[in-house]
């Protein structure tokens, strides 16, 4: 396979760093990790995932290993029940032993980040993914310095600022300003949080952390 990378629209949902590495050299999605089974206790972390699939759809991407359909179970309870919204797709059995490792998975098959390019689209492809045409433009993600300069951290009334963006976006009240950046950094740019800021209605006062 050669040339651009497809580009998918949905959020595509992986276990770990080294399954997004992977991913993200096969196709051009946004690319989110679970962080491991804990992290599927984190109500923040859920509410983000719950988030991606109302706003662009999300796609599951677990290793075909007991493991990894555990982590998609849990992952299936948390999120809609809407084929539209979450879709699941599925490595093949493709016995081997990852680079890294020094010895194969407890079932010797290879996980996601084992799968060469072609498997990956494919498997995202069966799972009804939605491939755009790579024409469009994508703009920067937001970065540390743009949340700093949009006034939602270090200004006078930044708590007040995040906190109603929280609620406009369906974010957990108890978020911190640290995992809000990291949720808003995956998923827009600095000129769209500014036009959503742009509609919130600003609480004054000194609320700052």
């Amino acid at each position: 396979m050669s040339g651009a990378k497809p580009r998918i629209r949905e959020a595509i949902i992986v276990e770990g760093r080294y399954d997004k590495n992977t991913v993200m050299q096969a196709v051009d999605a946004l690319v989110v990790e679970t962080g491991g089974f804990s992290a599927l206790g984190d109500r923040d972390r859920i509410a983000f995932f719950r988030l991606l699939a109302e706003q662009r759809g999300v796609v599951i991407l677990t290793d075909g290993d007991g493991a990894g359909f555990v982590i998609r179970g849990r992952l299936k309870g948390a999120l809609p029940n809407d084929h539209n919204k979450v879709k699941h797709a599925y490595i093949p059995d493709i016995f081997g032993k990852e680079r890294r490792k020094s010895a194969p998975s407890a079932e010797g098959k290879l996980g996601v980040e084992g799968m060469r390019r072609e498997v990956i689209v494919e498997a995202l492809r069966r799972a009804g993914c939605t491939f755009e045409d790579g024409e469009e433009q994508t703009e920067p993600r937001l970065t540390r310095s743009g949340f700093i300069a949009l006034g939602l951290s270090g200004g006078k009334n930044s708590a007040a600022l995040r906190a109603a963006l929280q609620r406009s976006l369906g974010f957990p009240e108890q978020m911190s300003g640290k995992a809000l950046y990291e949720a808003l950094s995956l998923m827009y740019s600095e000129r769209e949080l500014a036009e959503l800021i742009s509609r919130i209605s600003h609480v004054p006062g000194d609320q700052s952390r």
